[in-house]
């Protein structure tokens, strides 16, 4: 791991914050055009959704169709998209009967800088603008790759993926029943944060793919790569969460040790979840080796993922 979150290479920065920039306009956009007849509501979702960010999703995505031949503006709608519903899930991640955090990208979480109701509301007019933005003309000109679009993103998203891995989540806690916490051995947690944080990242890549009409080889080499880099950056996230500062983060830190939440640092340790850590990069730059030189900024990533400070 040559780069790390501070610095990451030029070529990435640029590319990260190329993505974001457009990212951000194409929101505050479809927001706009939207025009949620609350001035409150537009300005929480304006406030989870334009409001700091790696833009790692979209970034991921707009790269995997690259490898494709699709332009950055053409595989924006779809970036755009996945972005809506990444940050709705922090909104919802964030209320007091989840998480109940009060700091997102250092700033007031939704809930705090406007109310719980709107808080809410603000991540279910962000979900359902990314399906909006999904089926529209300008994601794909074909019917059918609009169709797999919404598919893909539907079940990252839902009980089968992220919603479903939160609630693995929360039972882990002992927030149902009898109020027992449940510990869980190092598959079921590497179920859980495949399906709550791993789901997402997948479909970032699945859908650059769909975009590109790539072929099955190459989808299951940009899978295999997604799947590496998923489960990398959890572990990033985890660490980050022991030995990082509310600062630097951005977020506040130590909360999983406190609400009990399972994670692989409690079965491999710090050292054995850094050593897995360098494992993963290595399993995501390998997955990339059939796209050559096309695909350095996606093993960049890897790396800068496993670094990173925030």
């Amino acid at each position: 791991m040559t780069s790390s979150a501070d610095d990451p290479s030029s070529a990435l920065a640029l590319a990260l914050g190329e993505t974001a920039d457009a990212v951000v306009a194409y929101l505050d956009d479809a927001i706009t055009g939207n025009s949620p007849r609350s001035a409150r509501l537009a300005a929480a979702m304006r406030h989870a959704a334009l409001a700091g960010g790696k833009r790692l999703r979209p970034f991921l995505l707009v790269e995997s169709a690259a490898l494709f031949g699709v332009p950055r503006a053409a595989a924006l709608p779809a970036a755009a998209a996945l972005e809506c519903v990444h940050c709705y899930s922090l909104v919802h991640d964030d209320l007091p009967a989840m998480d109940d955090d009060d700091l997102r990208r250092g700033q007031p979480t939704v809930h705090r800088a406007f109310d719980d109701a709107t808080a809410i509301l603000a991540g279910d007019a962000l979900l359902t603008l990314a399906f909006d933005i999904l089926a529209r003309e300008d994601a794909a000109a074909e019917p059918a790759i609009r169709i797999a679009l919404v598919a893909g993103l539907a079940r990252a998203a839902g009980g089968a993926g992220m919603v479903g891995g939160q609630m693995l989540d929360l039972a882990a806690e002992g927030r149902f029943e009898n109020g027992a916490r449940s510990p869980l051995a190092a598959p079921e947690i590497e179920r859980l944060q495949a399906m709550k944080t791993g789901a997402l990242l997948d479909f970032a890549c699945a859908a650059g793919a769909i975009l590109g009409s790539a072929d099955a080889e190459r989808r299951q080499c940009l899978a295999r790569y997604s799947h590496a880099l998923g489960r990398a950056f959890q572990i990033a996230d985890d660490l980050l969460d022991v030995e990082g500062d509310a600062g630097t983060v951005g977020k506040r830190v130590g909360k999983d040790a406190a609400a009990g939440k399972a994670t692989l640092i409690d079965s491999l340790g710090i050292d054995g979840a850094r050593l897995e850590l360098e494992r993963l990069v290595g399993e995501a730059e390998a997955a990339l080796s059939v796209f050559g030189s096309a695909a350095t900024l996606l093993a960049e990533a890897a790396r800068f993922v496993a670094n990173r400070r925030n």
